[in-house]
């Protein structure tokens, strides 16, 4: 796949950048995107989650009325979750929710990912940049001008500019990333993805292309 390089004014600059079939033209499984995006959003939940049962509860253990004779239930402490103020019944305790992938598996579901973005035509490669001072009026500027407004956009660099990160901190839905951080669950929540050109070459690295 074949895509031509644009600067930051959304200009053409008549280079092209061809896109690796191995990555951007397989056949997308999407299976492996729904394990990798639940691992991605199971390891980022806290479970701090936490309600006290009845035997955590302060409160006398004293048996509140006689076993028979008063015509309604039995009630052997008030510290009863059918009481109000009461510990609860098979409530949320501390846990942790992550778990492992494999590598293969994981390698394969943001190869998927960006194989989906490259079908849907939603992939921009603009040329490398970096501006001088954090500055969000240039990358508003930028994604303008990339005609990427529209939905959430991730922009990847091959090395983080800490002004171009400071720049995009105060814009919605606008994000980036380097290439080495990827994850699928990144790729698949935006609607536009720009790659700046090295970043290319970069992902090949990463998923080992220039070996072959």
């Amino acid at each position: 796949m074949e895509l031509s390089v644009v600067n930051i004014a959304g200009k053409e600059t008549g280079r092209k950048v061809v896109l690796n079939d191995a990555i951007f033209g397989i056949q997308p499984n999407e299976h492996a995107i729904y394990l990798d995006v639940k691992q991605y959003l199971a390891n980022n939940r806290q479970g701090t989650a936490k309600s006290k049962e009845r035997g955590e509860i302060s409160g006398s253990t004293r048996k509140l009325k006689k076993q028979k004779g008063t015509g309604g239930a039995r009630a052997g402490s008030i510290k009863n979750p059918l009481f109000r103020g009461g510990g609860r019944v098979f409530g949320p305790v501390p846990r942790d929710y992550s778990f492992k992938l494999n590598k293969k598996l994981k390698r394969l579901a943001r190869k998927s990912a960006l194989a989906i973005k490259a079908d849907a035509k939603a992939i921009t490669i603009v040329e490398d940049f970096s501006f001088e001072a954090p500055k969000t009026k240039a990358m508003v500027a930028l994604v303008k001008n990339l005609n990427v407004v529209r939905g959430r956009t991730l922009i990847l660099t091959s090395e983080m500019n800490e002004n171009v990160l400071l720049s995009v901190r105060n814009i919605q839905k606008v994000d980036v990333m380097r290439v080495k951080d990827i994850a699928t669950y990144n790729v698949m929540r935006a609607t536009n993805l720009v790659l700046a050109e090295s970043s290319v070459e970069g992902l090949n690295e990463l998923f080992n292309l220039n070996e072959k």
